[in-house]
Protein backbone atom coordinates (compact mmCIF):
# COMPACT_ATOMS: atom_id res chain seq x y z
CA UNK A 1 0.00 0.00 0.00
CA UNK A 2 1.53 3.13 -1.01
CA UNK A 3 2.10 6.06 2.12
CA UNK A 4 3.46 9.20 1.97
CA UNK A 5 4.45 10.67 5.33
CA UNK A 6 5.29 14.86 4.73
CA UNK A 7 7.32 16.38 7.64
CA UNK A 8 9.70 18.91 9.02
CA UNK A 9 7.49 22.29 7.86
CA UNK A 10 7.44 25.18 10.82
CA UNK A 11 7.40 28.85 11.27
CA UNK A 12 10.63 30.41 9.86
CA UNK A 13 11.68 33.85 9.62
CA UNK A 14 11.47 35.59 5.80
CA UNK A 15 15.56 34.85 4.95
CA UNK A 16 15.18 31.69 6.43
CA UNK A 17 15.75 28.04 5.62
CA UNK A 18 13.47 24.84 6.47
CA UNK A 19 13.88 21.22 5.05
CA UNK A 20 11.37 19.16 4.51
CA UNK A 21 10.99 15.71 4.27
CA UNK A 22 8.76 13.16 2.83
CA UNK A 23 8.89 9.19 4.10
CA UNK A 24 7.52 6.96 0.85
CA UNK A 25 6.64 3.49 1.66
CA UNK A 26 4.56 0.64 -0.01
CA UNK A 27 6.00 1.11 -3.73
CA UNK A 28 9.79 0.83 -5.36
CA UNK A 29 10.96 4.43 -4.56
CA UNK A 30 13.57 4.61 -7.27
CA UNK A 31 10.89 3.65 -10.03
CA UNK A 32 9.47 6.84 -9.41
CA UNK A 33 10.13 10.23 -10.11
CA UNK A 34 8.92 12.57 -7.40
CA UNK A 35 7.49 15.77 -6.30
CA UNK A 36 6.59 18.62 -4.12
CA UNK A 37 3.20 20.84 -4.54
CA UNK A 38 2.07 23.60 -2.24
CA UNK A 39 -1.22 24.85 -1.59
CA UNK A 40 -1.73 28.29 0.13
CA UNK A 41 -5.43 29.39 1.51
CA UNK A 42 -7.71 30.56 -1.49
CA UNK A 43 -4.88 29.50 -4.15
CA UNK A 44 -4.66 26.78 -6.69
CA UNK A 45 -2.20 23.78 -5.94
CA UNK A 46 1.19 24.88 -7.22
CA UNK A 47 3.64 22.32 -8.53
CA UNK A 48 7.03 23.70 -6.73
CA UNK A 49 9.87 21.04 -7.81
CA UNK A 50 10.41 17.03 -9.31
CA UNK A 51 13.16 14.97 -9.41
CA UNK A 52 13.71 12.13 -10.90
CA UNK A 53 14.72 8.04 -9.80
CA UNK A 54 18.12 8.50 -9.71
CA UNK A 55 18.38 11.86 -8.36
CA UNK A 56 20.36 13.34 -11.70
CA UNK A 57 17.45 15.45 -13.06
CA UNK A 58 15.75 17.90 -11.11
CA UNK A 59 13.00 20.70 -12.34
CA UNK A 60 12.05 23.82 -10.18
CA UNK A 61 9.37 26.33 -10.54
CA UNK A 62 10.71 29.89 -11.62
CA UNK A 63 9.31 31.21 -8.47
CA UNK A 64 12.10 29.31 -6.34
CA UNK A 65 15.02 28.47 -8.62
CA UNK A 66 18.39 29.26 -7.00
CA UNK A 67 16.40 28.78 -3.67
CA UNK A 68 15.01 25.23 -3.16
CA UNK A 69 16.40 21.95 -3.63
CA UNK A 70 15.04 18.78 -3.93
CA UNK A 71 16.98 15.85 -3.02
CA UNK A 72 16.52 12.00 -2.69
CA UNK A 73 17.55 9.68 -0.61
CA UNK A 74 16.81 6.17 -2.38
CA UNK A 75 17.95 3.89 0.67
CA UNK A 76 15.60 5.39 2.85
CA UNK A 77 12.99 5.58 0.53
CA UNK A 78 12.89 9.99 1.44
CA UNK A 79 12.23 12.77 -0.07
CA UNK A 80 13.58 16.30 0.97
CA UNK A 81 12.73 19.95 0.20
CA UNK A 82 16.08 21.96 1.32
CA UNK A 83 13.77 25.66 1.65
CA UNK A 84 15.96 28.65 1.66
CA UNK A 85 15.54 32.34 1.82
CA UNK A 86 12.06 31.77 2.28
CA UNK A 87 9.96 34.81 0.98
CA UNK A 88 6.46 35.11 2.70
CA UNK A 89 4.67 33.99 -0.03
CA UNK A 90 6.32 30.40 0.27
CA UNK A 91 3.83 29.92 3.03
CA UNK A 92 1.61 26.81 2.55
CA UNK A 93 0.81 23.35 2.97
CA UNK A 94 3.71 21.55 1.12
CA UNK A 95 2.66 17.64 -0.29
CA UNK A 96 4.99 14.90 -1.60
CA UNK A 97 3.66 12.82 -5.01
CA UNK A 98 4.81 10.84 -7.41
CA UNK A 99 5.07 11.25 -10.48
CA UNK A 100 6.79 14.04 -12.68
CA UNK A 101 4.67 17.42 -12.32
CA UNK A 102 2.03 14.86 -11.28
CA UNK A 103 -0.13 15.92 -8.15
CA UNK A 104 -1.54 12.11 -8.55
CA UNK A 105 -1.82 10.98 -5.07
CA UNK A 106 -2.46 14.47 -3.57
CA UNK A 107 -6.04 14.15 -2.25
CA UNK A 108 -6.19 10.68 -2.51
CA UNK A 109 -5.60 8.03 0.73
CA UNK A 110 -1.91 7.39 -0.61
CA UNK A 111 -1.40 10.65 -0.12
CA UNK A 112 0.03 12.41 3.30
CA UNK A 113 -1.75 15.20 5.45
CA UNK A 114 1.18 18.20 4.31
CA UNK A 115 3.18 20.16 6.07
CA UNK A 116 2.38 23.69 7.08
CA UNK A 117 5.38 26.20 5.47
CA UNK A 118 4.60 29.45 7.79
CA UNK A 119 7.20 32.44 6.70
CA UNK A 120 6.46 35.50 9.02
CA UNK A 121 8.47 37.84 10.89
Amino acid sequence: EVQLVESGGGLAQPGGSLRLSCAASGFRFISYYMSWFRQAPGKELEWVSSIDGNGNVANYTDSVKGRFTISRDNIESTLHLQLDSLKTEDSAKYYCTRGWKSKMDIGTPRGGQGTQVTVSS
